[in-house]
């Protein structure tokens, strides 16, 4: 396995895991999320991932008009409908109410910056979008 590869997946691997770690603090700390065990967490990590990447920036791209009109705020509304349907793909894994759909997306994302922070300062550093992105084109 080369260099780059291994290093894709032990980032990935290392995402994933500060991710499922973070939906774990939010089961926590924010009423109506729910999260069965921590398969279950490293699950729907996979899945908010993949759609971040793939449905977020579409999203934004169509509701711009909307972001530009309230200064930003309707990124809360894309990221708890993001959140939301994570947790309807998920089995273990629900968000009910307004708290769960606005507050649970915030949570996991200030979490989940302290938890990388962490790996960072242990010196397993996660990829950030510019290296991940250099590595698939190489």
């Amino acid at each position: 396995m080369s260099g780059t590869w291994s290093e894709t997946l032990w980032g990935t691997f290392l995402t994933a895991l500060a991710t499922a770690l973070s939906l774990l603090v939010v089961d926590l700390v924010i009423p109506g999320v729910n999260i069965a065990n921590f398969p279950s967490a490293l699950i729907a990590a996979l899945v908010i991932g993949f759609l971040n990447s793939s449905v977020k920036p579409i999203a934004t791209a169509l509701s711009l008009p909307l972001n530009y009109a309230t200064l930003g705020g309707f990124s809360l509304i894309i990221n708890g409908i993001l959140f939301w349907l994570a947790a309807a793909i998920v089995p273990g894994f629900s968000a009910h109410g307004l708290i769960a759909f606005i507050g649970g997306p915030v949570v996991l994302s200030l979490v989940n910056t302290f938890i990388s922070k962490y790996f960072a300062e242990k010196g397993l550093e996660l990829p950030s979008a510019s290296d991940r992105q250099r590595i698939r084109e190489s």
